[in-house]
């Protein structure tokens, strides 16, 4: 498990549109899950240690934020071939288990993930009604480990962004396990 930071927020990325199989049996392209004020998308796995120590707070969060008119999608792009975990039919029992309120979508040829160039789980991309990339900080101070009373930097950020079009000048890079790339052989 190699640790991953993101990097600095670009103002300038737009979203790339995607065409995914979600583990509820549909297809969602990017236009069906973003909001009349923005999109959240969430790289996330099931296996890794960070995205389970905070995923009920980012499920919480999507929930909130979509009184904001922010959409929101979970990507899995790692190769399950070595983290079965990561299986499309367990990315399926695991949304239905959590009730996830996000389609959760499956990247199986991993090419959604370098459009976006996300590097690790969780990887936060925020963008404004607009398409353009507003947040790619953490979700909050918490790592691996709960911190009591951490503030809710992803859900405070994304209203910003719901409210402005803007989103924070200051960011903390998230952390997390790398992306599983197959091999390029």
């Amino acid at each position: 498990m190699a640790r991953t930071e993101t990097p600095i927020v670009d103002k300038t990325f737009q979203v790339p549109d995607f065409e995914l199989p979600g583990v509820d049996g549909n297809t969602y392209r990017m236009e069906d899950v973003r909001g009349e004020n923005g999109l959240l998308v969430i790289f996330m796995c099931n296996h890794c240690p960070y995205v389970q120590a905070v995923e009920n707070r980012i499920l919480r969060d999507v929930r909130d934020l979509e009184e904001f008119g922010i959409g929101s999608a979970a990507i899995m792009s790692n190769d399950p071939s070595d983290y079965p975990e990561d299986a499309f039919d367990n990315l399926k029992a695991r949304a239905e288990e959590k009730a996830y309120p996000m389609p959760y979508l499956f990247d199986e040829t991993q090419e959604v993930a370098k459009r976006f160039g996300a590097v690790c789980t969780p990887d936060f991309f925020g963008f404004n009604g607009a398409g353009y990339l507003q947040y790619r900080g953490r979700l909050d101070e918490s790592r691996n480990e709960p911190v009591s009373g951490a503030e809710r930097e992803l859900f405070e950020a994304m209203k910003q962004v719901a409210t402005t079009g803007e989103g924070p000048e200051e960011q903390i890079p998230s952390m997390g396990c790398s992306i599983k790339w197959k091999d390029a052989g």
